[in-house]
């Protein structure tokens, strides 16, 4: 019979860092999400940035009325990323939700419990981004039905931004929206891109749009902005990290967020 080791405490603890990582983003994203985690992890995470995510119940079809019913747990899906310790930014990864809900809205209920942190939602990040690439004239193409496209069309036309045309698949199931093949993305933004706009706006975190974001600036020989790209960058900046990624998009070779384009 083998005898029990015997387990002593050692005399002196191990130095402590102040952080396992430098910087810490939060991300919540919706319960049947399959595509923002893998996003961040391509364009955001690495030595000195780690991931701490929490998934939002949510069930489809996605609609305005269902979007709004996330609200109220945002607080509390917050509080439970690394709890009573401080994040560097909480991104709430749904374009749709974030425009009918409202910015301010989300930014007041995850601020509740992480307080100092930045809150970056991708409705806010793109328009952020398209203003740092100068854009002022852009397309814009949506997985959602006409419905759930039409308060997007309004959140950009209120920021200033003329819409030189929109175009929407019609989707309700956001899970239907993850397994759209990249390369349709790019062939159908080369479709829908208007002669005259300055970018193209490609919405809703479960496109899997930000690695074809290069291929389709490729194609329509214009920036392009999609929703995980957008946050990514915005994430990134903020959390002092600069290098270029050019096989996600123009945007991603801005070294800073602008401050005429800051929230």
């Amino acid at each position: 019979m083998q005898r029990e080791p015997a387990i002593t405490l050692h005399a002196r603890r191990p130095r402590l860092d102040k952080r396992a990582l430098d910087k810490r983003i939060g991300m919540i994203i919706l319960a049947t999400d399959h595509t923002t985690e893998a996003d961040y992890q391509r364009m955001v995470a690495g030595p000195r940035i780690g991931l701490y995510v929490n998934r939002i119940a949510y069930a489809n079809p996605t609609t305005p009325d269902n979007l709004r019913k996330m609200l109220p747990a945002l607080t509390e899906c917050a509080q439970l990323m690394l709890p009573g310790e401080p994040l560097d930014a909480v991104v709430y990864s749904c374009t749709s939700a974030s425009v009918v809900i409202g910015d301010a809205e989300i930014s007041s209920a995850i601020g509740k419990a992480k307080s100092g942190a930045l809150v970056v939602t991708p409705s806010k990040a793109a328009a952020r981004a398209l203003n740092a690439l100068g854009a002022r004239r852009i397309s814009v193409l949506t997985p959602y039905t006409v419905e759930t496209s039409q308060p997007m069309a309004a959140y950009f036309g209120k920021l200033g931004f003329e819409i030189a045309s929109f175009a929407c698949f019609g989707f309700e199931d956001d899970r239907e929206m993850a397994r759209i093949a990249p390369s349709a993305l790019v062939e159908i933004a080369r479709e829908v891109t208007a002669p005259e706009a300055d970018a193209l706006f490609i919405s809703c975190t479960a496109l899997r749009a930000a690695i074809v974001a290069a291929a389709i600036e490729a194609e329509i020989g214009r920036p392009v902005v999609t929703s995980n790209q957008a946050t990514a960058w915005i994430c990134l900046r903020h959390c002092g990290d600069e290098a270029m990624r050019p096989e996600f998009g123009r945007l991603m070779t801005i070294p800073s967020i602008p401050v005429d384009s800051a929230a």
